[in-house]
């Protein structure tokens, strides 16, 4: 398994979960979640992955864009409350979750790319011939 897809369905749940529990708990505990969640999980995740090899440069760009919204994050869950707070951490999960379906999307046309110049043969195949 690559680790960009790894990394990619991690942050898709880890987003989609925050995304829910914005309006399924109180504003304190999705703050909280939010916090946790987004910010320190995720950012510390991307932050580690962005760091090996062989990410390209598409991910690279979407890891930095994961990284500027886990880092507001961490600072809106700390600083606003009540529904600002809870809209705030909504529309980061919101993007954070369009991020995530970004960067599976860029790994599977790399892979449908590749699969396709393995599969393509500029040689055609050898004609059988019949004996009747």
């Amino acid at each position: 398994m690559s680790i960009r897809y790894a990394t990619n369905i991690l942050l898709a749940l880890a987003s989609g979960f925050v995304l829910v529990s914005t309006f399924a708990f109180s504003p304190n505990v999705a703050g909280w979640i939010a916090f946790g969640v987004t910010g320190v999980l995720v950012l510390a995740m991307t932050a580690g992955a962005a760091a090996l090899p062989r990410r390209g440069w598409t991910q690279r760009g979407l890891d930095a864009a994961v990284v500027v919204l886990a880092a507001w994050t961490i600072v809106e869950s700390l600083v606003f409350d009540g529904a600002t707070m809870t809209w705030i951490t909504f529309g980061v999960a919101a993007g954070l979750l369009g991020l995530a379906l970004a960067g599976l999307t860029a790994h599977e046309l790399t892979t449908e790319r590749v699969v396709h110049s393995l599969d393509r043969s500029d040689t055609p195949a050898p004609h059988q011939e019949s004996f009747t």
